[in-house]
């Protein structure tokens, strides 16, 4: 089996290269995937190439087969798709999801990689982490059949959670963003769009997703008495202000945090993380998905890409990598 593959690194903060890997000799429960595509996850990435994981948050930070550490050298990265060269029979040939690093081929346990479904293309499947980030926080936040919900963010995150919650039963429900361009996105989703201005208030839930101080101000201005934001948001180190005056208390209103690293204690009984991620992918049979998919680009230019993706000068909802 050839033993070289190359891993795209986190050098120092805003300095990234690609470098020449060895793998590891597989053992009997092992596989060796081909990696076809990988998806940058935005927010968390551009923190972690800026620089900007809180060294206390460092060992609640690592990706599954992250190497070195914050703030680097660092390989980091958990969106691969990827097709099995070497393993169990059962496994050889099938196209695969696992929660890798950017590297163009890859040793791991055969039950760290699940496979895709039909029906689920591979350059699709790199959204299965964003959707089960969604699939967690509905669980934490158990919305009803004709509930009044915003999704204030229309990104990746955001775009997913949406998507689910148009599922339900009699919902009111829309997809804010402060960029009107986002109204299209909405629009292959299913779900209706509305600029900060135009949302409706009163709501039972509002997910927030855009990691802005402004947006967290809006989220908690749209609900109702008794409403709940949740917080999906991450925001590194940065110190961020949440209104707790003027309407916060009378109206009795509450944010609550999910977060992917763990399964929702509604279903941590009954649910493993692979169960979580399994469904996730199950659910990407959906083809709406791909309005999340904004650009694409060779492996070969990750540096030059996770540069423009970090300072914010390449636009991305999901940015998705492609392997030669």
């Amino acid at each position: 089996m050839e033993r070289a593959a190359r891993a795209f690194w986190v050098n120092a903060p805003g300095e990234g290269e690609i470098r020449p890997v060895g793998l590891a000799e597989p053992g009997p429960g092992d596989v060796v995937v081909r990696t076809l595509y990988t998806g940058v996850s935005r927010g968390t990435e551009a923190l972690v190439f800026n620089g900007r994981v809180p060294q206390a948050l460092s060992a609640d930070m690592r990706a599954p087969h992250q190497e070195g550490e914050f703030p680097g050298p660092v390989k980091y990265g958990y969106l691969s798709s990827g097709r099995v060269e070497q393993g169990p029979p059962d496994l050889v040939g099938r196209e695969v999801f696992c929660l890798y690093p950017h590297q163009t081929r890859y040793v791991v346990p055969a039950d760290a990689v699940v496979p895709l479904p039909p029906g689920v293309p591979a350059r699709r499947a790199v959204l299965a982490g964003a959707v089960e980030t969604a699939v967690n926080a509905l669980w934490d936040a158990a919305p009803r059949v004709g509930d009044r919900v915003c999704v204030v963010g229309a990104g990746m995150v955001g775009g997913c959670t949406a998507r689910l919650l148009a599922a339900l039963p009699g919902v009111r429900l829309q997809l804010v963003d402060t960029d009107p361009a986002r109204a299209a996105v909405a629009e292959r989703l299913g779900v209706p769009f509305a600029a900060p201005g135009g949302a409706e208030g009163g709501c039972d839930l509002v997910f927030h997703t855009s990691a802005s101080e402004e947006g967290l101000s809006l989220a908690l201005e749209l609900l109702g008495t008794e409403g709940e934001v949740i917080e999906l948001s991450w925001y590194g180190d940065r110190q961020v202000r949440v209104p707790l005056g003027e309407a916060f208390h009378p109206r009795r209103l509450a944010v609550r945090c999910s977060q992917v690293g763990r399964v929702s204690p509604a279903r941590s009984a009954r649910r493993t993380l692979r169960d979580r991620l399994a469904l996730a992918l199950d659910l990407l049979c959906d083809p709406a998905y791909d309005a999340l998919i904004s650009g694409e680009s060779p492996f070969d230019e990750l540096p030059e890409t996770m540069r423009g993706l970090a300072d914010g000068t390449v636009p991305a909802l999901c940015h998705r990598i492609a392997y030669p």
